[in-house]
């Protein structure tokens, strides 16, 4: 008597479904979904730096500061050779670098991402990034050693762009997303999660 052929074995979970239940397709689309969301950020902030640095460029006279708020705010055009807030100037080939360096990281970061404060912060950062990297491979005197358009002085503080407020803004979010707990993949820890953790228990 022939023994019969075992089939193939059971394991509960339908077909197409990895870790945590979710189908390949379902995670596929939700990094497209988070890579597409960074990708917009950082575009509406490439998209407002390069509009604001054209018209600088296009009316600001270097020897004649316009006075917005008295001496407090003005704009004045400033060619930087420099890193955010005119530091580092003389390196800008080595700041080139740094500045793909982080773009290629966070893009290559994003697909780990599931919070959306996170996406934003990480936008912001990469969009300015990418706004003054454009300077410094497109802008005079030449491809990596392009100068970046400066334009809005505040104060005593240096002169910047929109690029470099978006960098800081966005450095800043993070930081604050870390120190509260709340992490890149959607998880809470420290503060975040006891007061998650009382929430529910006053539910």
């Amino acid at each position: 008597m022939s023994q019969p052929t075992p089939g193939p074995v059971d394991d509960g979970e339908p077909s197409g479904i990895g870790n945590g239940g979710e189908s390949g397709d379902a995670r596929t689309g939700r990094r497209g979904t988070v890579v597409w969301s960074l990708l917009g950020v950082a575009a509406c902030v490439i998209a407002l730096d390069l509009l604001t640095k054209t018209l600088a460029v296009a009316h600001l006279d270097p020897m004649k500061p316009v006075e917005i708020i008295g001496d407090a705010v003005t704009l004045r055009l400033v060619r930087n050779s420099g890193a955010a807030f005119s530091m580092a100037a003389g390196y800008t080939w080595v700041l080139t670098i740094v500045a793909l360096v982080v773009v290629v990281g966070i893009v290559r970061y994003s697909n780990r991402l599931r919070s959306a404060w996170w996406i934003l912060g990480l936008g912001l950062v990469l969009g300015g990034a990418m706004g003054n990297l454009a300077d410094r491979i497109f802008r005079s005197p030449g491809p990596l050693r392009g100068h970046v358009v400066d334009f809005v002085s505040v104060g005593w503080w240096p002169v910047f762009n929109v690029a470099d407020s978006a960098v800081v803004c966005g450095a800043v979010l993070l930081v604050v997303l870390s120190l509260l707990g709340f992490e890149y993949d959607g998880s809470r820890t420290g503060w975040a999660a006891r007061r998650e953790t009382a929430g529910d228990t006053d539910a």
